[in-house]
């Protein structure tokens, strides 16, 4: 009830309003970038191998890296339009950076140098992202010209005219409609609500949710009647959401004291407490970002050059998802959480600098109770985050094989299972409780009530 009252007061407010309807009319033209198909492709003959090879998919597995492409991109790969990079290039470049930023010293004092270092950092990201759209869009352009190569059966050919012509028609194309689509997540994080990527993001995601609705009628309502089983997989589903927006809103929190000084003369005149909110999952859904593509690509590879047979077919075999009891589940599962606990470490390795916080406490006349400012406040960081970092790893980790074990042990379609767990519902939850934090704030400064009856939305940057 205080949900829906919470919408209902949102447009009474005129600038929450304005911005609530630039959001949504922003995201119309991002959805409608992806259903232009690129010039040159058969568009019919595309569609039928792809329905093909998503019945394919339903039975057996299907094309693993085909789908999970299709899904980000918003079906925009299945109907190879224009958008079919979306906002990806740009989130790449922005990942990219962030990570040399840590490691590279001429990045790290752009990053200290506050709003003029970001404007360059910015810029840089812009710069990498033309390039990335470049290099994808020729691989897509090529791809597209092999068939093969995206897992579609011999002899299949989609592009009338392949050539120079055509991959440089589909760079320029992609590569405009990409940094286009850019521009507009930009234009929506600074007139919108939220944070455009994201949203264009979770928009893409959840473009598919009518194709998993049908797909749940027709197994549970059409094609056997079984409403009990539909009844348990919504019940199962709203759990999984509950554990996850735990997952995604769990802090631990390191109490902080510190002494305020006066404006003359640097006296002391109070103590202060705050607490510092240390994420369980800090990492957010890098970690499966980095494992899932990076298995499924090594796969593809593997049985392309390898035509499915001999050691390397061996290797895709089991680098590939299994969606049946007869397929290799222990390796593959094995494989891959054992690549999401190291992305997870890694990333807060990369990203977690317990001593740049210490000194920063030190500076500030802060201090954690009980534990010596300066390297035992940054050993003592570390050992807490080495800790709730294994717990947001697991929880990562059931998140990411959930999808895999429904499917493959209960019978769920895949395109119901997607949505029980990995980068889609972590990312839908995390984008859909950000965004709602920033349209409650907007109700309680104007004195409205917010979305919950009782406390406050928090997103996933802290408290």
């Amino acid at each position: 009830m205080a949900m829906m009252k919470g919408f209902s007061n949102a447009f009474k407010i005129p600038e929450l309003r304005k911005k609530i309807l630039i959001t949504l009319g922003l995201v119309f033209v991002c959805r409608l970038i992806a259903q232009i198909p690129t010039p040159g492709v058969d568009w019919h003959a595309l569609q039928k191998a792809v329905d093909d090879i998503r019945a394919a998919q339903a039975a057996s597995g299907g094309n693993a890296l085909f789908g999970w492409f299709d899904v980000f991109t918003g079906g925009a790969l299945s109907s190879f339009s224009v958008g079919t990079l979306s906002i990806w290039p740009y989130i790449s470049a922005q990942i990219v950076i962030q990570l040399l930023s840590s490691i590279i010293p001429s990045l790290q004092k752009m990053r200290k140098e506050g709003e003029n270092g970001r404007q360059q950092l910015a810029q840089i990201t812009r710069y990498l992202t033309i390039f990335l759209c470049v290099i994808q869009a020729w691989a897509l352009a090529t791809s597209i010209c092999n068939p093969q190569m995206l897992g579609f059966s011999e002899g299949t050919t989609f592009v009338g005219a392949p050539g120079l012509g055509f991959h440089v028609m589909t760079v320029i194309a992609m590569t405009a409609a990409s940094l286009f689509v850019m521009w507009l997540a930009d234009q929506i994080t600074t007139f919108g609500i939220g944070n455009g990527a994201s949203l264009i993001i979770m928009i893409n995601i959840t473009s598919r949710l009518p194709a998993a609705i049908q797909s749940a009628y027709n197994k549970y309502l059409k094609e056997t009647t079984d409403p009990m089983g539909l009844v348990l997989i919504v019940i199962f589903f709203v759990i999984v959401v509950i554990g996850t927006v735990m997952l995604t809103q769990g802090v631990r929190k390191i109490a902080i004291h510190s002494t305020r000084r006066s404006l003359v003369g640097g006296a002391t005149y109070g103590m202060q407490q705050t607490y510092m909110p240390l994420r369980v999952n800090y990492t957010g859904v890098m970690p499966i970002i980095f494992a899932q593509p990076l298995l499924q690509i090594v796969a593809a590879l593997c049985k392309w050059v390898s035509n499915g047979e001999g050691i390397l077919g061996r290797v895709s075999t089991y680098l590939q998802p299994p969606y049946s009891a007869t397929d290799p589940v222990a390796a593959y599962v094995i494989i891959y959480g054992a690549l999401i606990v190291f992305f997870t470490f890694f990333w807060v390795a990369t990203q977690f600098n317990a001593v740049e916080i210490s000194e920063s406490f030190k500076k500030d006349g802060s201090y954690v109770p009980g534990i010596r400012p300066g390297y035992a406040t940054a050993e003592y960081l570390d050992d807490v985050m080495t800790k709730i970092t294994l717990i947001g790893a697991l929880g990562l980790l059931v998140l990411a094989i959930l999808p895999l074990v429904i499917q493959s042990r209960m019978g769920v379609p895949a395109a119901i299972a997607s949505f029980f767990g990995g980068t889609s519902l972590l990312i839908i939850v995390g984008v859909a409780l950000d965004t709602l934090r920033v349209m409650e704030s907007h109700l309680l400064v104007r004195k409205y009530e917010g979305f919950l009856s009782h406390g406050s939305l928090r997103g996933r940057g802290g408290m």
